[in-house]
């Protein structure tokens, strides 16, 4: 084991009975922000803006075979929509809207799914820190002797900081995951209108459509 291993297994180890919920709480943390950025990022991850245009173009040639087969080559929300408008077969426009809208609606919740988790899992982080700095600085000075107080200070404030700088640190990266992940999901929420108005406008200005409503 090196010398840094050894020194951070110390740290650990010393750092009082607050350490070990602390490493629980950044388990779950580090669970949740993986399984969000697979969710959000990886299993999304398209060229929205292409693709809107290709698929939009498609159906207002009358391509509707191409767009479909389009949306069906990729697995995200943006194509899983152009699938539900495509195959919807509405050709009356407020009917179709709802669709569009239901349809939107309804992906939204898959993406902010346990979102939330993040900051509270910060929170309560840095909640056990403190936790832990008041048990530790606590226990240090009823251990020492009255004469020898202000001689351990500076050891026992060392020793009472550990918790509270691992749940300091631990809030970090989830704090700022959280903002990162927010922000992409609403980058997805808005291509997700863009393509929903988009789309419902092509199929509805579809030469059939219009000889449909003459």
């Amino acid at each position: 084991m090196t010398a840094h291993m050894r020194t951070i297994l110390e740290w650990y180890r010393s750092g009082g009975p607050f350490i070990v919920p602390l490493l629980v709480v950044g388990v779950m943390g580090l669970v949740v922000l993986i399984e969000r950025f697979v969710s959000i990022v990886v299993r999304t991850k398209i060229n929205a803006r292409p693709f809107i245009e290709r698929v939009i173009s498609y159906v207002r040639a009358d391509k509707l075979d191409e767009a479909l087969t389009l949306c069906a080559e990729h697995q995200s929300a943006l194509p899983d929509l152009g699938l539900i408008l495509l195959r919807s077969g509405i050709h009356e426009e407020d009917d179709l809207r709802q669709v569009a809208e239901a349809s939107t609606l309804t992906a939204l919740p898959a993406l902010r799914k346990r979102l939330s988790w993040l900051p509270a899992l910060a929170v309560v982080a840095v909640l056990t820190g403190i936790l832990g700095f008041i048990a530790n600085l606590y226990e240090a000075l009823r251990l020492a002797p009255h004469a020898e107080v202000s001689a351990m200070t500076v050891d026992g404030l060392t020793h009472a900081l550990r918790p509270l700088g691992a749940g300091v640190t631990i809030a970090i990266p989830l704090v700022f995951g959280y903002g990162w992940l927010v922000s992409e999901s609403e980058a997805i929420a808005a291509q997700l209108a863009e393509f929903s108005a988009g789309l419902v406008n092509a199929l509805l200005h579809r030469p059939d459509v219009l000889l449909g409503h003459r």
